[in-house]
């Protein structure tokens, strides 16, 4: 089957309210018709999420964001114009066209518009804004392969292949409000360059539910334990049963196994093989995981967050 063969089997599948597994610039999706609340359900139901964590809808169009939300701010258009096609959500009022489900009864909808052209194709194809998490078991690693789909939802209707992610963690989502931007989570577009188009003002005050996917604080984790380097954990683990996440290269003497995502402390080629080096952990003869922490700032705050939240359960 060729790609545009496989994007046409897998719209048509979208539009029958089945559920397609695509490749995106951050992780592989879980799509459905956003539109569709049986269809939506569905992802709920294969990845075993619970219906409080809201969904992201991917659009190929500027336009489908006065179909699905409420918006009359020009900061929007601001920063799609910079960062759209690419791996910004915007949580934005909903319109009622949005089923509740995809925002789990909130009046706001995260958006995007993925920077994939098999992603794109594929939403434009199907004649409706996508609804997509991650496509793996809710709160295990994210896919960054069609390989990585299949280990965790071998039922999935259809994966739509498109070779390896190149950004490797999932979007950064911001919400605005009257004095700038708020990072909801962060990923691999930083506050710096957010704050380019737009001036990042925090409100402090903690939203009492979730208003975005990936603000559980236990998240991404593998099914072995996982835990951040440090001089306790080294005290607590057997080296010799464990495999090292690396980013400069030290702290490796008498691990079973180690990775090194960067050979340069390279932020973006760390967080783009991130994912990809826990998987293959997990696979390993390896009893636990442990990961050197990176440097806090800019994408290094992504990275960590998602190291954090892997290791929550095993603290």
């Amino acid at each position: 089957m060729t790609l545009q063969e496989s994007i046409e089997k897998a719209a048509q599948c979208i539009r029958e309210g089945k559920l397609v597994a695509f490749p995106t610039e951050t992780v592989y999706g879980l799509g459905a018709n956003a539109l569709n609340p049986l269809a939506v359900a569905k992802i709920f139901e294969l990845k075993e999420r619970p219906t409080f964590d809201p969904l992201i809808v991917h659009i190929a169009d500027l336009n489908d964001l006065e179909k699905l939300t409420l918006n009359r701010d020009e900061r929007v258009y601001r920063l799609a114009e910079k960062f759209w096609p690419g791996p910004l959500t915007l949580v934005l009022p909903k319109k009622d066209l949005v089923p509740d489900l995809v925002t789990s009864g909130l009046s706001s909808v995260g958006i995007r518009m993925p920077d994939n052209e098999i992603a794109l194709e594929l939403i434009r194809k199907s004649g409706c804004p996508i609804a997509a998490p991650s496509a793996n078991k809710f709160g295990r690693i994210s896919p960054t392969t069609p390989q990585h789909v299949r280990k965790q939802l071998p039922e999935v209707d259809f994966i739509l292949e498109g070779g390896k992610t190149h950004v490797g963690i999932e979007s950064t989502i911001i919400t605005l409000n009257k004095k700038g931007f708020e990072i909801l989570r962060h990923g691999i577009i930083t506050r710096e360059e957010i704050e380019q188009v737009v001036p990042y003002y925090s409100e402090k005050a903690k939203p009492a539910s979730l208003v975005a996917p990936g603000m559980l604080k236990s998240h991404y984790s593998p099914t072995k334990p996982f835990y951040v380097l440090s001089d306790a954990v080294l005290q607590r683990v057997d080296k010799t049963k464990a495999g090292l996440l690396s980013y400069s290269g030290n702290h490796t003497e008498g691990f079973a196994q180690v990775i090194r995502l960067t050979n340069t402390q390279d932020l973006k080629e760390y967080a783009v093989n991130l994912f990809a080096a826990m998987h293959q952990l997990e696979e390993s003869d390896v009893e636990c995981i442990v990961a050197e922490p990176v440097p806090e700032h800019g994408i290094g705050l992504a990275i960590m967050d998602r190291l954090k939240k892997a290791a929550h359960k095993s603290r």
